[in-house]
C-alpha cells in the first residue's frame, strides 16, 4: 500500500470525502481545524460528539465530549497529539454495536479474515473491548454488507496487504468509523480462531503472491465460539480509574475458545486474572441513561442466586421491577457505606456505569476500592450481560480444554 493511499485512509478529511464518494454511511460528522471551529460544528451535530484526531494509534487523544467544557479539553488533547491536522467530530452513536473487520487484499481480490463483534458498545476503544467471533448479534445480511463495504474500501484505497475497518451498527444501519491500512491487534485473534496463518499470508501477498493462486478460503468461518478480552494494568497503577473509553488503556489480551459463547467468555475472563464469582452480593450503581436496562441485569443475577445491593436511585428501579434489593450508602452519605462493604469482603461483583468526565468522585472511590480488593468491576451493561452468560455457563457446563494447535482442524 502506497504512502499516498495510507494518507487517504488516515487523514480524516480525505477519508470522509472518500466514503461520501462511495456512498458509504458515516455518522453525521464535521471536520474541525481548531477550537473555535469545533465549538460551532459540535452545536450543528449535537452533543455528545466523538473527537477523533488524524494519524493516531491506540485511540490516542480520542474522547467523547458531552458538553462545551469537555469539548474544549478534548480539542486541546487532539491538537497536542497531532498539531496542524484535521480533527473529525462525529455524532456519538449511543449504545451502537461496534464491529472490527480484518482483511487482506492483493490489489484485485479481498480475503475477509474475520467479522468480530465488540461486546462493549461503541465508544470503547477496540483494544479495550472484548470481542467475539462469530458475531452473535449480526444478521446474515449485516454480515454480508460488512464484507461488501470492506471489499469496496480495500479496492478504492488500493490496499496491497492488510486492512482493518471499524464499524458501528445503530438502529440496524451500518456506519463506517475508520479504516486502518495495516495489521490490527485483532489479527492474531482472528488467525487463531479461523486456523489460518494471516501474518504469513499478508507477507506473501505483499511479496507479490495473488489470492487466486492460493488455496486459502476467501471467507473463513470458525467452527467454535472465540472471545478476545483485554488485560488491564490498573492494579499496578494506584489511582487510575478503570473506566474504559475511546483511548486505549489495556496492555495485553487473552483468548477463550469453547462450544458456547458463555463458556468462551468465562475462559477469557478468567485468563485476564479476574475473579468470576458464582455467588455472593452484587453491588449495582448505574447512570440515569442505563437505569431503563438495569432491571434486566439485576433479574439475571438474582436468578443465578446473587443478592442485590444498590444505591438509592438504582435500588428504586430494581424494587419497582419486583426485585429484592438491599440499599447501601455512598461514601459521602455516611456509614456503613459501599466502600466499607468492599473492604470487608462482602461484595463479590461491582457494576458501576459512569457517564461523562464529571462523574461523581464517589463512584471513582468505589471502582478503585473494588480494584484493590480484586473484586470484578464492570463499567458497561453490555459487559455485564456477557458476564451473566459466563456465570451461567460455569454453573451448568464443564469448561473443556483444547489444544491451540487443533483450532485449524476445527475451522471450515
Amino acid at each position: 500500500t502506497t504512502p499516498a493511499d495510507i494518507d487517504r485512509a488516515e487523514n480524516r478529511d480525505q477519508f470522509a470525502r472518500l466514503c461520501d464518494r462511495l456512498k458509504i454511511r458515516q455518522a453525521e460528522h464535521r471536520i474541525a481545524h481548531g477550537l473555535d471551529d469545533a465549538k460551532v460544528l459540535a452545536l450543528e451535530i449535537g452533543y455528545p460528539v466523538m473527537v477523533r484526531p488524524s494519524f493516531v494509534l491506540g485511540g490516542r487523544a480520542m474522547t467523547v465530549a458531552f458538553d462545551e467544557r469537555e469539548l474544549e479539553e478534548s480539542i486541546a488533547k487532539a491538537i497536542e497529539a497531532m498539531p496542524n491536522q484535521p480533527i473529525l467530530l462525529d455524532n456519538f452513536l449511543d449504545d451502537a454495536i461496534e464491529v472490527d473487520v480484518d482483511a487482506i487484499s492483493d490489489g484485485d481480490a479481498v480475503l475477509i479474515c474475520g467479522v468480530m463483534q465488540h461486546i462493549e458498545a461503541a465508544g470503547v476503544h477496540s483494544g479495550d473491548s472484548s470481542c467475539v467471533l462469530p458475531s452473535p448479534l449480526l444478521s446474515k445480511k449485516q454480515d454480508q454488507d460488512l464484507r461488501t463495504i470492506t471489499r469496496a474500501l480495500a479496492t478504492e484505497l488500493k490496499i496491497l496487504g492488510p486492512l482493518n475497518v471499524q464499524y458501528a451498527i445503530h438502529d440496524d444501519i451500518i456506519y463506517v468509523l475508520e479504516a486502518n491500512p495495516r495489521c490490527a491487534r485483532t489479527v492474531p485473534f482472528a488467525a487463531k480462531a479461523c486456523g489460518l496463518p494471516f501474518a504469513e499470508m499478508t507477507a506473501q501477498i505483499m511479496a507479490g503472491q495473488k489470492l487466486a493462486d492460493s488455496n486459502w478460503p476467501m471467507d473463513p468461518q470458525p467452527a467454535m465460539w472465540h472471545v478476545k478480552s483485554p488485560v488491564f494494568p490498573f492494579i499496578k497503577l494506584p489511582g487510575e480509574d478503570p473506566v474504559t473509553g475511546p483511548e486505549m488503556k489495556s496492555t495485553g489480551e487473552v483468548m477463550g475458545s469453547a462450544h458456547s459463547f458463555g463458556s468462551a467468555f468465562a475462559k477469557a475472563y478468567r485468563a485476564c486474572g479476574a475473579k468470576l464469582p458464582r455467588s455472593g452480593r452484587v453491588f449495582l450503581s448505574v447512570n440515569d441513561r442505563d437505569k431503563d436496562q438495569i432491571a434486566e441485569i439485576g433479574r439475571g443475577l438474582y436468578q443465578l442466586g446473587f443478592d442485590l445491593v444498590a444505591t438509592q436511585g438504582t435500588g428504586k428501579v430494581l424494587k419497582e421491577a419486583g426485585l429484592p434489593v438491599h440499599l447501601v450508602k455512598k461514601v459521602y452519605e455516611g456509614e456503613p457505606n459501599i466502600v466499607q462493604m468492599i473492604r470487608a469482603g462482602e461484595i463479590a461483583l461491582v457494576i458501576n456505569t459512569p457517564i461523562g468526565k464529571s462523574s461523581h468522585r464517589d463512584d471513582r472511590y468505589i471502582r478503585w476500592e473494588a480494584m484493590r480488593a480484586h473484586v470484578a468491576c464492570l463499567t458497561t451493561l453490555s459487559a455485564s450481560r456477557a458476564l451473566i452468560e459466563a456465570i451461567r455457563a460455569i454453573k451448568s457446563e464443564r469448561l473443556e480444554v483444547f489444544a491451540l494447535q487443533d483450532l485449524a482442524s476445527w475451522s471450515q
